[in-house]
């Protein structure tokens, strides 16, 4: 079993970063490592059924996780979407592919499962591969992430209905035992949830003790699946009730810390059986009827969410992009097609079929999404230059570049003392917040010299330069130069390269954004420490004074690492030694 566990451990290791630098996300190097350790492939591991068994804990952790997620006030904002867009998505996907199954020869009980497996799409993909390119707070990404999350609700009904298609017959009497051990366990987990799982925690001291609370983390995931299955219910349904019940807990946060290491080695460990357990064969006999399949779900799949996107209002360049996000099976799928076959309801020659084409999907749709942003989404996406606002001949003695955090206070304290200024702020996002604050700021690039000039920068006395941008903030010190040579300049600095950098072009008046801040805070942290006020001011003005004048040495060789590096570790000797000697004197000064 252990060197089952090392060949397992060594694969995820040696695959999956491979495939996440080739940019094809984790899940191809969970799957591709399977398929070539399993039985179709080398045939290192061929107990794929126990492996299976124990992995399965990460579905049930992973809709644990989803349960934290799913907290009321959350779902009621998303609740169009959420049951807008996930219904009609899932109901017309599983129409189409049922059918399209059923006329490939699937009786209805079967085609009507296959279905519905394949109108999911996996959450484990698609949200990395947005978050990766920072999509998911865009409307692509909410629409994806609102249909994946009702996905994921729809998932534990489906496999509980599974059952119901083993037989065309309606029951003549209901099962009023199983219904009742259901009810009673259903019950257990919402009471246990409600009053016992917070007190529990506080028992055990909360965070902590840290292996405590894991383990109590784990009980409750494993104890709420355990129970649901000694009920006849979905694992997957006790744990998810469990992870609603504490999506409101004040131990939310730390309990999904928790898991989600665990969730995330398990749930890999079945896309590793999974892709064991892939019937190669098949595609080997058929390769043009699998290859056909596979694209034939992909492109299915995202013309269905393509159409339901743009009827929904989504722009062409959104709903392409939500389209191709969930145009790929999901894992649930995997279960609900093991439930088919333990049901009576699918045979095991549908089930490896369908299971292979989701496997392959799960492969083909990175590579799709992937080509889509890189070739189409800059197509669709040109927008026109912006047009930026038209000063009229301002005379303000101070220019002031970016209008965030720094160029606000700056402006607040001039307004303080009666003196007027021109703000410019290239985001309009931001121009748009502050004026609605009733602020006056212009939008504009301030690296234009033409917008300066309008700004007023040849009658001007000093330029104020807080942009966040290193690149931006050194374009406009240049600009100004220039062409307003008799403009003073004063520039907040992002960090040391960005200080010596702006020395390079001659300027000296110039401020570290989060030095002042950093050097208070140190002086606060000594006197909570019982250094006396006048003694911590003091250090903190040694330092202030020596590291101002190392900036300025350092000017000289700031690109140079091994001389930063010497220079750093005499920094610090030479810094001990200045506070041993100022204490020295402070002492035989108060001795006098």
């Amino acid at each position: 079993m252990f060197v089952i566990l090392a060949l397992l451990l060594v694969t995820v290791v040696l695959l999956v970063p491979l495939s996440r630098r080739l940019g094809f996300g984790s899940i191809l190097g969970y799957l591709v490592g399977g398929a070539l350790i399993g039985p179709a492939g080398f045939g290192l591991v061929t107990d794929v059924q126990e492996i299976s068994e124990v992995s399965e804990l990460g579905i049930v952790m992973l809709l644990f996780l989803i349960g934290l997620e799913l907290r009321p006030q959350r779902l009621w904002v998303m609740r169009r979407a959420v049951f807008g867009l996930g219904t009609a998505q899932v109901l017309v996907t599983g129409a189409a592919l049922a059918g399209a199954a059923h006329l490939f020869g699937a009786p209805w009980p079967t085609a009507v499962i296959i279905g519905a497996g394949l109108a999911l799409s996996s959450t484990a993909i698609a949200l990395p591969q947005l978050a990766e390119r920072e999509l998911l707070h865009n409307p692509s990404g909410r629409a994806a992430f609102s249909v994946l999350l009702f996905q994921d609700l729809a998932f534990i009904p489906l496999v509980a209905a599974v059952p119901l298609f083993a037989s065309g017959d309606i029951p003549h009497a209901v099962p009023w035992l199983q219904v009742l051990r259901a009810a009673a366990a259903i019950a257990v987990i919402l009471v246990g949830g409600r009053f016992l799982v917070r007190p529990a925690f506080r028992a055990i001291g909360g965070a902590r003790t840290p292996e405590v609370f894991t383990a109590l983390a784990l009980l409750i995931v494993v104890g709420t699946a355990t129970l649901a299955n000694l009920a006849g219910l979905s694992m997957s349904l006790g744990a998810f009730l469990a992870g609603v019940l504490l999506s409101d807990s004040e131990y939310r946060h730390e309990v999904q810390a928790t898991i989600e290491p665990f969730e995330g080695l398990l749930l890999g460990f079945f896309f590793l059986a999974v892709g064991m357990s892939a019937n190669l064969h098949l595609a080997a006999t058929e390769p043009a009827l699998f290859a056909a399949s596979v694209l034939g779900l992909v492109f299915a799949k995202a013309l269905i969410a393509f159409v339901l996107g743009r009827i929904g209002g989504q722009k062409l360049p959104t709903a392409l992009r939500f389209a191709i996000a969930l145009a790929h099976g999901s894992e649930f799928s995997f279960v609900l097609f093991g439930a088919g076959i333990a049901a009576g309801v699918m045979t095991q020659i549908a089930a490896d079929g369908a299971t292979l084409a989701i496997a392959l999907s799960m492969a083909v749709q990175p590579l799709v999404f992937a080509a889509a942003e890189r070739l189409i989404q800059p197509r669709l996406t040109k927008t026109a230059p912006p047009v930026y606002d038209e000063i009229d001949d301002a005379d303000a003695p101070v220019i002031i570049c970016g209008f965030g955090r720094v160029g606000q206070i700056v402006a607040r304290i001039l307004r303080m003392h009666g003196i007027a200024y021109t703000a410019l702020e290239e985001n309009a996002a931001q121009v748009d917040v502050v004026r609605r604050f009733g602020t006056k700021v212009y939008y504009g690039h301030p690296a234009r010299h033409d917008l300066l000039r309008a700004a007023g920068a040849e009658r001007a006395r000093v330029i104020v330069v807080a942009l966040d941008d290193m690149e931006e903030s050194l374009e406009v010190v240049e600009v100004v130069r220039r062409n307003f040579p008799r403009l003073r300049i004063l520039v907040r600095a992002r960090n040391r390269r960005h200080a010596h950098l702006l020395m390079d072009r001659g300027i000296t008046r110039l401020v570290r954004e989060t030095f002042h801040s950093s050097l208070k805070l140190g002086e606060m942290t000594l006197q909570d420490l019982g250094v006396p006020a006048e003694e911590a001011h003091r250090a903190v003005q040694i330092f202030r004074s020596y590291d101002e004048r190392n900036l300025r040495e350092t000017h000289a060789f700031y690109q140079d690492e091994r001389r930063l590096i010497q220079s750093a570790q005499q920094t610090a000797d030479e810094l001990a030694s200045l506070l041993e000697a100022d204490q020295r004197e402070q002492k035989a000064a108060a001795a006098d």
